[in-house]
């Protein structure tokens, strides 16, 4: 893998903070230097803990970063189904731009191997603009990528994968800003609480609370459940719900294509 980053004069890549992209821009930094930059998208969709937390890593980790502001492009107002791939094109071609900017000719995403596995109408954008994956390419999973972190002391190593805001919200769904900062309140409320893996699905006024398996029994207490529904009807939700199946990647896209 390092050799093919090796072969870049320079590399932005596109940085969230996950697990992914904080492995690339940190193994991109060692073999290209200041050449290598971490290009942070702030955008209504993309939680604000999110960019706090991406911001933190690179000053602990001393990786050149930066950002660009972006608003909700006018093809995904309504959420289509193929929100990503349109969402991908109008990013990725802006993050294109600043590394004609700043002098460097590749853009790279964390994109890994197991990103094959799920609907992924974004892969097709990042194809067509010519990104590029390191990744995915020397055919790297998620748990070499996490084996990996550990080794170098990314405190990203185990962090529970995470997702834009948009993911949240059905299909065909006018995209309103204050629902998705609805949505950030109740998880980043219930991050707080210890529980790590967790997404909220809005459907319109009720919240349909997905939480990782291993981690649901966090909950299962009346006082509990008690207070994350007060709590979360409090953001503006009616309703509050607890998804018996637990956290599934991508539960909006069960019924794509069928």
């Amino acid at each position: 893998m390092c050799e093919v980053i090796e072969q870049y004069p320079g590399l932005v890549v596109a940085f969230s903070g996950g697990v992914d992209s904080t492995f690339l821009i940190k193994v991109a930094s060692e073999l290209l230097g200041e050449k290598a930059i971490a290009l942070t998208v702030i955008s209504p969709y993309i939680a604000q803990w999110e960019i706090e937390e991406a911001k933190e890593l690179t000053q602990q980790l001393g990786i050149n970063h930066r950002f660009i502001e972006v608003g909700i492009p006018e093809e995904i107002k309504n959420n289509p189904v193929d929100r990503c791939y349109l969402c991908k094109g109008k990013i990725f071609s802006t993050i294109k731009a600043f590394a004609r900017e700043v002098g460097i000719d590749f853009v790279a995403d964390g994109s890994n191997f197991d990103d094959t596995k799920d609907y992924r109408p974004g892969m097709r954008a990042l194809a067509e603009l010519e990104i590029q994956s390191p990744l995915m390419t020397c055919e790297v999973t998620k748990d070499e990528i996490r084996a990996w972190s550990k080794l170098l002391a990314l405190e990203t190593w185990n962090k529970p994968p995470y997702a834009c805001l948009l993911t949240r919200l059905p299909y065909d769904t006018l995209v309103d800003v204050s629902e998705l900062r609805m949505i950030e309140a109740a998880e980043s409320y219930l991050i707080g609480r210890g529980i790590r893996a967790v997404r909220v699905r809005k459907h319109g006024s009720i919240a349909r609370i997905e939480i990782e398996t291993r981690e649901i029994d966090k909950v299962f207490n009346l006082q509990t459940m008690r207070e994350i529904s007060e709590k979360i009807k409090s953001f503006g939700f009616e309703y509050v719900t607890l998804d018996l199946e637990g956290y599934t990647m991508g539960s909006f896209n069960r019924n794509v294509g069928k």
